[in-house]
């Protein structure tokens, strides 16, 4: 793949591999269908910050574009659909779509990698309490992606999540697909198992309902998310209207 030159070009090609959900019908299919795969594939969430990021990292933009399944995640996301006159579906972040995967996997082989070993512990306690996986691997997220290689040979799961952030985590995902023998699904997770955890707390559910759940996240950690929404944001909106007139010609 030669490196397109421009933020339309790659932002094209991320728009043109997301998969829209139109009803939590299909949420729900979807979810059963990915836990009942032979293969190893890599699912992966796009929100603003990805568009951004897919802009600056061409290896990060590669490994969405090479994704099995990209999620549309986050309300830019949703602009961004409107803005050019398409759908966007149903929001699906990783935070609730991943405990639903842990749900359609119960009773099987789960890797939680990612996060550091405290929100670990407590993120796979959770799991195997909340949702009946079976945790075969726990690891941080700081570890050379040789070692993940490593682990999925050791522990063989069925089930990996990864969160270990954007844009290491979907390298290392891109690298465990090719690697990895069996057909686990590999999750690029974020912050999920802080979620899980108990490291982050979700916003109250009217803050996600009118999709503002960004600000709740940044008035409580300023300095670890300025950059990300207070300079991204902006910077994606105005990307967003010039992809709009650009298209429009």
């Amino acid at each position: 793949m030669n490196p397109p030159s421009d933020v339309q070009a790659r932002w094209s090609q991320v728009l043109n591999r997301l998969l829209t959900i139109p009803a939590e019908d299909d949420a729900i299919r979807l979810a059963d269908e990915l836990a009942a795969g032979r293969q190893p594939r890599m699912l992966a969430f796009v929100n603003a910050h990805a568009m951004n990021s897919a802009v600056g990292d061409f290896e990060f933009y590669k490994a969405l574009c090479d994704a099995d399944v990209l999620l549309r995640d986050g309300s830019g996301m949703a602009m961004l659909f409107r803005m050019l006159g398409g759908e966007p579906g149903l929001n699906m972040n990783g935070t609730d779509f991943i405990p639903r995967l842990l749900e359609a996997y119960r009773g099987r082989r789960v890797a939680l990698w990612g996060t550091r070993e405290r929100w670990l512990a407590a993120a796979a306690a959770r799991c195997e309490a909340e949702f009946g996986v079976e945790i075969v691997s726990c690891e941080n997220g700081f570890h050379a992606p040789a070692h993940y290689c490593d682990a999925v040979r050791r522990a063989r799961p069925e089930l990996i999540v990864l969160g270990m952030g954007m844009p290491r985590q979907e390298r290392v995902a891109r690298l465990l697909r090719a690697t990895a023998t069996g057909g686990p699904l590999i999750v690029c997770g974020g912050a999920i198992l802080d979620f899980l955890g108990g490291k982050v707390e979700r916003a109250p559910r009217w803050v996600r309902r009118a999709g503002m759940e960004w600000a709740y996240r940044l008035v409580r950690e300023p300095r670890r998310l300025f950059h990300r929404y207070v300079i991204g944001n902006p910077l994606f909106m105005l990307r967003a209207w010039r992809c709009r007139a650009a298209w429009a010609r």
